[in-house]
């Protein structure tokens, strides 16, 4: 059949399609996923007195299906109730996250619901942000986001690096201008930073409503379809910002070295 394979529609959205076996998310072969429980593959239970359990399963994180569809070693950097403040303040460091043994071609960041909707951090502004030296960044979300960023540049310079939004309701829910805010400044914090993309689930990802949790959430915590869907949603993303702008991913196998086509 023909077949032009620099043909790209220039009318394709991200999410118009989920590739199979991840498309040319698959040339990276390091990924960290930094994020908390919906991306450490939580899956709540209920106990027979009606209160919740809340268990990390990693093995069912998007991350780990994403490993497994695109054949990548995959870090989960996260757990359940995980901030930005705290991955900064404690757990990164406590858990070698920092150490050059985990450097990675790219970087998810999943990070803000805890920050912004459940221990109430401050959101902070760009201002927040010392763009030469992070020790400098405020503590704040927008700082601590920053940080995490401009460290990981450090470790791996080269790197790139995927900022995840919180999908939408499609609602006017009491979330949704928090949500529209941490997107608008994922987008900025993205303008900051070489190689730095926003994966905006916000924008294009399937209206999280009632139809969508009924089939992909466990509670409050996604199942392991919606698990697997997020793992393929995000590979489907990062598969059209390489096919859009190819020449900007050329080198991604000199990732680590200092070597150059």
């Amino acid at each position: 059949m023909p077949f032009d394979p620099c043909y790209v529609d220039p009318s394709e959205q991200p999410l118009d399609k989920l590739v199979p076996g991840g498309g040319n998310c698959a040339i990276f072969r390091t990924i960290a996923c930094i994020g908390d429980s919906l991306s450490s593959g939580e899956m709540q239970s209920t106990k027979p007195d009606g209160t919740s359990g809340y268990h990390d399963y990693y093995e069912y994180s998007w991350g780990q299906f994403l490993a497994r569809m695109i054949g990548a070693k995959v870090y989960n950097f996260s757990k359940g109730g995980m901030s930005a403040r705290e991955y900064c303040a404690n757990f990164a460091e406590s858990n070698r996250y920092w150490s050059n043994e985990y450097a990675s071609q790219a970087y998810i960041i999943a990070l803000g619901v805890n920050d912004l909707f459940n221990l109430g951090h401050p959101f902070g502004s760009l201002d927040d942000i010392d763009l030469k030296n992070w020790r400098n960044n405020k503590d704040t979300f927008t700082g601590r986001y920053a940080e995490i960023i401009q460290r990981y540049h450090e470790i791996q310079p080269r790197a790139f690096f995927f900022l995840l939004t919180m999908p939408s309701t499609g609602e006017d829910d009491d979330r949704k201008a928090g949500r529209e805010a941490h997107a608008k400044r994922l987008h900025e914090l993205a303008a900051l930073f070489p190689q730095t993309y926003v994966l905006d689930f916000n924008r294009y990802a399937p209206k999280y409503n009632k139809a969508f949790w009924d089939r992909y959430y466990l509670s409050h915590h996604m199942n392991p379809s919606g698990y697997l869907l997020t793992a393929q949603m995000t590979a489907s993303y990062i598969d059209y910002i390489i096919r859009h702008d190819p020449a900007a991913f050329a080198e991604v196998a000199f990732i680590g070295t200092d070597l150059h086509g």
